[in-house]
């Protein structure tokens, strides 16, 4: 008999940014596509890593995470939103945010469950969703200003609709939500039977003021929503793969069961360093400082050149209209510019499910500044 595999994934290819990193590899173009730092992470922070690894802290964590890391995660809680949340029963450390995303929907999506998703959206939701035998249900939100339309929102939903799915601020607009958004997200969620996962990596990268915050703030949102954050994007360290959920007790119970059998635990000297790094809370309060003298920079920058650059109150990228230089599809756009002029961005269509064009680029600004100062070069020309 000949052996045949079906795959439960049989439409998913290599994603978007593998795709334009390999191509910016291979005509060795400035990367602004992927999302990480091209800078060192902080001395201090890897000297701790050697510290606990010479100390023999090299044996399983506990299945939460170590209580040192989540007493730190609880007290940034408490001081940057005043919330009171439990680290023994709220918070379980995670292989990076990805493996929290994937963990909270195997834990609460069964087959035929519907989820909204608002798109442009990082690419991984979709996937997780359909192989968990979930429909996803999209939701376009379109450029410049992405505005939600909380009536079709609310339209969407019905008793299949398991989860709504929200990454604050967002990846790949650089938008955040405002207090009525959230009061309007709230009400569709108190109106049905739904849960909430609310993507915070980026929390603490907001600009011109916007402070830092979390569904959780909310009361109603307080007990029905999932939100995942990660440590790689808080320490330029998404190498390291630490991320964490928090969640109201019974829901992180679920969260746990999924987790145990996944993952189990996170590497553990690397929990201690943390933990201890965060003692001093200005390596996280003074994170959009860092970054808006970046985006600032750039911004600047480029009011010299074709582009058109879109605001961005949060997260480390800069989206781009290219209307004035080109009327090419995005990603054909985006291969040009690598491979004509040596730089690499990533396409928006690529957070729609149907490559929904609007001729606008991604860029990563967590770059060093002779980075940035390159890449400037380079796009003012074009």
């Amino acid at each position: 008999m000949t052996y045949t595999f079906q795959s439960k994934l049989p439409n998913s290819t290599a994603s978007i940014f593998s795709v334009m990193t390999a191509l910016a590899v291979k005509h060795q173009a400035i990367n602004l596509s992927q999302g990480f730092p091209d800078y060192a992470v902080d001395p201090q922070l890897t000297d701790l890593i050697s510290k606990y690894l010479q100390q023999g802290f090299n044996q399983y964590a506990p299945m939460a995470g170590m209580p040192a890391l989540r007493e730190q995660i609880s007290a940034k809680f408490k001081r940057v939103h005043d919330l009171d949340i439990h680290a023994d029963s709220e918070i379980t450390v995670t292989a990076g945010a990805t493996q929290a995303l994937f963990t909270v929907m195997s834990a609460v999506i069964h087959a035929g469950d519907e989820v909204i998703v608002f798109e442009p959206a990082y690419d991984s939701y979709a996937v997780t969703i359909e192989l968990l035998g979930g429909k996803v249900v999209p939701i376009r939100l379109t450029a410049p200003d992405y505005r939600i339309d909380w009536q079709e929102v609310a339209s969407k939903v019905n008793a299949r609709t398991r989860l709504i799915i929200v990454n604050n601020p967002n990846n790949p607009t650089g938008k955040v939500l405002s207090a009525d958004d959230v009061a309007q997200l709230a009400q569709v969620i108190q109106n049905s039977n739904a849960l909430l996962l609310s993507d915070e990596v980026y929390e603490h990268l907001v600009y011109d003021g916007i402070a830092p915050q979390t569904v959780l703030s909310h009361p109603l949102l307080r007990e029905r929503a999932f939100v995942v954050a990660s440590f790689g994007k808080l320490l330029h360290a998404t190498g390291w793969k630490i991320g964490y959920c928090v969640a109201a007790p019974q829901l992180m119970a679920e969260f746990r069961k999924v987790h145990q059998y996944n993952v189990f635990s996170v590497h553990t000297p690397t929990q201690l360093a943390i933990a201890e790094y965060l003692e001093d809370a200005e390596h996280y309060l003074n994170l959009p400082t860092f970054f808006q003298q970046k985006r600032d920079y750039l911004v600047e920058a480029l009011q010299h050149s074709r582009f058109e650059v879109a605001q961005s109150q949060g997260t480390y990228f800069l989206n781009l209209n290219y209307r004035a230089i080109s009327d090419k599809p995005e990603q054909e756009f985006a291969v040009e510019l690598i491979e004509k002029h040596g730089i690499a961005t990533i396409p928006i269509a690529a957070f729609y499910h149907d490559g929904h064009n609007q001729q606008y680029l991604r860029l990563c600004f967590a770059k060093k500044q002779e980075t940035l100062e390159q890449a400037v070069q380079v796009l003012q020309q074009i």
